[in-house]
């Protein structure tokens, strides 16, 4: 306990040195119990520690921190299942070279766990791309949620569902970080939308439209326009390679990361399939139809057009 409390004392001397405070707008800690974080809402003035280099012989001024010329660095949250159990979930995530901000257990309680500060890069999207961004363990939060993730039987993938009071956690979770860092709907995200050729977590048995309508966390489309391009769709174009070429454009546009050749190649299929299971989990056999190609168009018509 005595060498615990010494290597602490010794971490916030070296804090100490390297760091500084200022009383300034920000929303802040407001208790941590185990490992979980709960946040106050915005605080009008507190102290908060900021990074900034001390020197020797000079004296770096703070008396105009903050700069309104800045923002936050995350702009992505990331949704994952861990595809194992609770315990093998958090030995995988704190000793092996891969990691998440926070894991959300498979029981009903009130706890959430933290394993990475936000203020550190999490090591859970891999190679990864929206947006024409890459790389997005740099500007994201990532949330690992225990699940089993899928299992096979009589050669057919079966996904395992998410029960209610876990989705909670995720909404209370997530709506929080979106709202403190100014994450865009259509910046929330699942692993398969940013790694879809190799990745289908967090699987098409999450409440993605239950997590929109209930909690205004994330995209989705709405129902009227969703319609409207419905009933502009010609079927007949389907193998039409401009046709082709103009939906893998569309997919782009709304930030997947697909090679617009106007064939329908297994990469291309890969990528229909994650937004079908986002968007239209019913059936996510990677095939474009009438109606995932509708979403895409009121998705696009929602959240990529400029006014």
């Amino acid at each position: 306990m005595l060498q615990k409390n010494i290597f602490a004392l010794l971490v916030l001397v070296l804090l100490a040195s390297c760091s500084a405070t200022k009383r300034i707008q920000v929303k802040t800690v407001e208790k941590t119990i185990r490992d979980t974080v709960y946040i106050k809402e915005i605080s009008k003035v507190e102290d908060r520690v900021y990074q900034a280099a001390v020197l020797k012989n000079y004296n770096v001024n703070a008396d105009s921190l903050p700069s309104i010329g800045q923002d936050y660095r995350v702009k992505f949250l990331i949704l994952h299942y861990t595809a194992l159990d609770y315990p093998t979930s958090m030995r995988v995530l704190t000793k092996q070279a891969v990691s998440s901000h926070y894991l959300i257990n498979d029981k009903n309680d009130k706890e959430i766990d933290i394993l990475v500060s936000e203020d550190a890069r999490a090591w859970h999207a891999g190679v990864s791309f929206w947006s024409g961004r890459t790389n997005l363990n740099d500007s994201s939060i990532g949330i690992e949620i225990v699940n089993q993730g899928s299992t096979e039987y009589d050669g057919k993938k079966y996904f395992f569902a998410y029960p209610d009071y876990q989705i909670k956690k995720v909404a209370a979770l997530a709506k929080n970080i979106i709202e403190r860092y100014e994450i865009a709907p259509d910046y929330v995200l699942g692993h398969s939308d940013v790694a879809p050729q190799r990745k289908n977590d967090p699987g098409p048995l999450f409440p993605w439209e239950k997590l929109y309508r209930d909690y205004q966390i994330g995209a989705w489309y709405e129902e009227y326009d969703k319609q409207f391009y419905e009933a502009q769709f010609l079927p007949e174009l389907l193998n039409d390679s401009i046709f082709i070429k103009t939906v893998q454009e569309d997919f782009a546009r709304y930030g997947y990361e697909i090679e617009a050749n106007g064939e329908w190649t297994k990469k291309s299929k890969r990528v229909v399939s994650a937004f079908q299971m986002h968007f239209r989990p019913a059936n996510y056999d990677g095939v474009l139809d009438r109606e995932t190609w509708a979403i895409l168009k009121a998705l696009i018509k929602k959240y990529k057009t400029k006014i």
